[in-house]
């Protein structure tokens, strides 16, 4: 049996656009290089918001309102399994610093699709293209179902 991580992760709206990471080089070729959704795992203790929150503020210091549950997304790769909540979330702007990943970029709803998403980010990637009306998206709107 392969080890099973709860993870939490954030689709970013500022100005219009999501926030996608692109992977650098891991231990596992089928996330090697691959675009995700910004996030990680839920520490012992933490609530799901809380853990976004963190790992945002950690892996990119990038301060967030994290809003609704969008969807959650459960996955097995082929050494691990993941189930992976993802959240809406507002930016007050787009500027990150990259500590983990490899490149960054804001797309546009409608653009999501074209990148190579890991297999768990990608359900989330289709759900936001099909679902967003790509509108601007102000701090202080947490509640962004409006969008989808």
């Amino acid at each position: 049996m392969s080890k099973h991580y709860q993870v939490v992760a954030g689709v970013v709206f500022c100005a219009g656009r999501v926030l996608c990471l692109r992977k650098g080089a891991t231990d596992y070729g089928y996330t090697s290089h691959h675009w995700e959704f910004p996030g990680g795992k839920i520490e012992p203790g933490e609530t799901p918001r809380q853990a976004l929150r963190r790992e945002l503020l950690e892996e990119l210091h990038l301060e967030v309102e994290v809003g609704d549950h969008l969807l959650t997304v459960t996955h097995e790769y082929p050494d691990f399994g993941i189930t992976l909540q993802a959240y809406k979330c507002v930016a007050a702007n787009p500027a990150v610093q990259l500590t983990e990943h490899e490149a960054v970029r804001w797309l546009p709803p409608a653009q999501l699709c074209a990148l190579d998403w890991c297999d768990a980010d990608a359900p989330i990637a289709k759900c936001v293209k099909e679902n967003v009306n790509p509108g601007p998206c102000e701090p202080g709107q947490v509640d962004i179902t409006d969008q989808l």
